[in-house]
């Protein structure tokens, strides 16, 4: 019953390794990031809460109470996942993003909840430790996509300005197969428990308009079990962190570890350049835009960065003046741009690789989670295991060799196989049964709610106060997932 997770962390992984690889590669800048970013929590904020309260409330003989939206779920992501990759410019790309995670949405809330159907509170710890382990094993496979495809079989991983690599487009159309597949598979080979009480059931669905379903979900975050209001605050300052590494750890590991730097002379060639292509009465929207995005890279480099040379330029630079459309480079200064494409683009596979790394700890970690709650308890194990994920972020600040990053992901991964089953485990005890779906759905508010935080200030931080140093704002996510950790023993952990 559990399989299903592992196609659906095909989508989740390959969303969340390469949407800000998909962004900077069709001209984003770093303030511009985590606002194309603020799609995915705001559509789990309305989606979850909404399919689990249908969920609740839905019933068929063959199809059961929630299976029906894994199937409409996989479906809508397939789709996704084979369109994405496909965005020619950076607002498709945005609006993609939209929808891929709303259809994630749809089937991923109801299997939260198919678990603690259908298991008694013994069996819920091992039952939300299977499914990180499946999560884990999915996560492995989609964030090593890219870097197979490159190296095992040479696909491209540079492509020319405002496309995306050949390597990240055939990880998704994959990925969209896995996703579909692994999902249909749970949908027809399990089977769920009908309602205890048939007659009754049908009455409570008569009575229930959907507007009435509708206020009843948005109040629920009113009306919250003590224990799921103690684990709000973990989950608020847990995902801020996640999400901080989420937007900003290609950059900051690409822009830091890897060599991206170009004399000054360039950039300033390339200014004068721009400057000339702005102020041109032929000057079309679309174009604009493209140079605008540009001239944004530029300023920061002068604002940030004027004192130093040679000086880190960025991937959508390098991608649109690599290709010389004005010949005004020389052969040497083209070169230099290609390396700095392969830099990056080298980077970003490693960095999926090392996610890779992150995810398969977290696969095995699964197993491990239920032992050491046996000899503490939930909640202290979920403390241990959210210090050492903040510390591994942290440990990124400090590595200069990028091979080394693969263990700073390793202890991610043990805090994130904790994320994804303590909390649950903590939660389903303390929630009524017939009001599973709704309250996992409610509790997704405090995923996504920190997330939109991040998405909202994450800019401003970097830019403003970190001095666009992204490196500066992978550090702050570890230190909000320690606090985390701590505030975990405040949980009261009771069925």
């Amino acid at each position: 019953m559990s399989f299903g997770f592992f196609g659906i962390q095909f989508g989740f992984e390959l969303q969340n390794s390469n949407v800000s690889r998909i962004f900077e590669t069709l001209g984003a800048n770093k303030d511009e990031i985590p606002l194309l970013w603020i799609a995915a929590p705001v559509t789990g904020l309305v989606v979850q809460p909404i399919i689990g309260y249908l969920s609740d409330r839905t019933w068929h003989p063959y199809w059961g109470r929630r299976r029906p939206f894994f199937f409409i779920g996989a479906i809508l992501a397939t789709i996704a996942l084979f369109v994405m990759p496909n965005s020619s410019v950076l607002w498709v790309a945005g609006g993609m993003l939209w929808i891929l995670d709303a259809s994630i949405n749809i089937s991923m809330e109801p299997f939260r909840a198919f678990v603690g159907d259908k298991l008694n509170s013994k069996q819920r710890t091992t039952g939300f430790a299977m499914q990180s382990f499946f999560i884990g094993v999915g996560s492995v496979i989609a964030a090593l996509l890219p870097y197979i495809f490159t190296n095992w079989f040479h696909f491209s991983n540079t492509a020319p300005a405002g496309e995306i690599p050949d390597s990240v487009k055939y990880s998704f159309y994959i990925g969209g197969v896995a996703f579909l597949t692994a999902v249909l598979y749970t949908v027809f080979t399990t089977d769920e428990f009908p309602p205890e009480d048939m007659e009754e059931f049908k009455k409570e669905l008569k009575k229930a308009s959907f507007m009435d379903g509708f206020k009843e979900t948005f109040v629920g975050i009113f009306k919250m079990p003590k224990t799921m209001a103690q684990l709000a605050v973990v989950q608020f300052f847990t995902w801020f962190g996640l999400f901080a590494m989420w937007i900003y750890s290609t950059n900051a590991v690409t822009s830091t570890k890897y060599n991206m730097k170009v004399d000054k002379a360039l950039v300033t060639k390339m200014e004068t350049a721009l400057q000339a292509k702005l102020q041109s009465p032929q000057l079309d929207a679309k174009e604009g835009k493209i140079f605008k995005s540009l001239q944004a890279d530029i300023n920061e480099i002068n604002e940030y960065r004027a004192n130093q040379n040679p000086v880190t330029i960025s991937i959508n630079l390098a991608n649109y003046f690599e290709e010389n459309k004005e010949n005004i480079l020389s052969a040497e200064e083209v070169s230099v741009l290609q390396r700095v494409k392969h830099e990056y683009n080298d980077g970003a596979d490693w960095l999926n690789l090392c996610s890779s790394v992150r995810n398969g700890i977290a696969a095995l970690f699964a197993f491990i989670i239920p032992l050491i709650a046996l000899r503490t308890n939930r909640k202290v194990t979920h403390m241990i295991c959210l210090i050492i994920g903040g510390i591994g972020l942290i440990s990124i600040y400090f590595i200069t060799n990028p091979q080394l990053i693969i263990l700073s992901m390793g202890m991610v991964g043990i805090a994130w196989a904790s994320i994804l089953s303590m909390p649950y485990a903590i939660l389903s005890g303390a929630l009524p049964a017939n009001k599973m779906g709704y309250y996992m759905g409610v509790f997704n508010f405090f995923i996504v709610i920190p997330q939109i935080v991040a998405a909202t200030i994450l800019g401003f931080f970097t830019m403003k106060v970190f001095g666009a140093n992204t490196l500066n704002t992978i550090v702050l996510g570890g230190v909000s997932m320690i606090l985390a950790g701590l505030l975990a023993l405040r949980v009261e952990d009771k069925d």
